[in-house]
């Protein structure tokens, strides 16, 4: 068991063997879900994020992977936690490889200090509570943190059905204005995203754990930016203004640019809390899949997840007719 350095992480052999071990242990029993391309798998692992310490590490039998994991320790806030992510390859399971390389990351991250662990995994509605992945991590000393519901929206949406949402929400937020921008948003206006984006992690329900407010600066958002543009990616920003051009709502989508991948990634919906009950999610949502959609013709599906606690975003999912397909289990342990 080692952790792969940073000549590894350049080497494509190598984080193809990565890749292919990830992409057959996250999609058993799951073939039809959206996974990333190999393309914006190297593009996202390759990126900087000053924000987090990226530590990465493979098992091995002879000269075959067989199990590979990813640590991200925050450096800028929320320093107490760290989260992973963990695969064993199919054929090599019940050997106790996923047990020792849990352990290993468990004194990486407690020799850094850290005192909460998290991870998650995606399961069936009906086995989120018996399913083997479950029984592993609370086998290994986790417990449930939070469940967050797994949805798609399948493309393309009839543009007069996005013109309803956007008619419903438009006489509720009468002085904002809604704008959309692809990859980074204009100077003026990065300021006061950043300081939206970094509610998030303190307004949205999180479970078991509390996450302290995030800290996303001007240099971290363009480093974001950037990292989605090496994914072979468009980052599509739509934001809700107030008259003096303060950002107090955004909506985010990743949307493949030149790629064999027809998946949209919803990433955050979130509204300042001052600025609540303006029907602005809805907005904001609406406007920036119609941009999205309008960019290519063959995009096939937006996925989304969100907590199941979290009504207002759910109702909004639903409203416009996001289907649940799984729930990703998180999970967290106490060192």
């Amino acid at each position: 068991m080692v952790e792969l350095d940073a000549a590894a992480l350049a080497d494509d052999a190598v984080m193809r063997d990565y890749y292919d071990l990830s992409r057959r242990a996250e999609l058993l029993g799951r073939e039809q879900a959206p996974f990333w391309t190999f393309e914006e798998f190297l593009g996202g692992f390759r990126s900087e994020d000053s924000g987090e310490r990226q530590q990465i590490f493979a098992a091995y039998d002879g000269d075959r992977m067989i199990s590979c994991a990813v640590l991200w320790s925050f450096l800028l806030d929320n320093t107490d936690k760290a989260w992973f992510s963990l695969d064993v390859d199919v054929p090599d399971r019940r050997r106790g490889v996923g047990r020792a390389m849990v352990e290993r990351i468990e004194q990486v991250a407690k020799a850094d200090n850290r005192s909460l662990v998290l991870t998650d995994t995606k399961l069936p509605f009906d086995e989120r509570e018996t399913h083997g992945y479950r029984q592993f991590a609370e086998a290994c000393g986790y417990e449930l943190s939070n469940y967050e519901v797994v949805r798609h929206l399948a493309l393309p949406v009839p543009d007069d059905r996005i013109q309803e949402w956007i008619d419903e929400a438009a006489p509720r937020h009468e002085g904002y204005t809604i704008e959309t921008f692809v990859d980074s948003v204009p100077d003026d206006l990065v300021e006061s995203l950043c300081v939206l984006l970094g509610q998030l992690a303190v307004d949205a329900p999180t479970g078991a754990v509390d996450f302290d407010e995030e800290v996303m600066t001007p240099e971290r958002y363009a480093e974001n930016v950037a990292t989605v543009r090496a994914m072979g990616r468009a980052r599509y920003e739509t934001l809700a203004l107030t008259p003096d051009r303060l950002v107090v709502a955004q909506s985010t989508l990743a949307v493949p640019v030149e790629s064999t991948s027809t998946t949209v990634f919803q990433w955050g919906t979130f509204v300042h809390r001052e600025h609540r009950g303006h029907g602005l999610g809805l907005a904001t949502k609406a406007v920036n899949l119609r941009a999205a959609q309008a960019s290519r013709d063959d995009l096939t599906l937006v996925t989304t997840q969100n907590a199941e606690t979290n009504g207002y975003m759910v109702a909004i999912n639903e409203r416009m007719g996001f289907a649940p397909v799984e729930v990703a289990t998180e999970l967290v342990k106490r060192l």
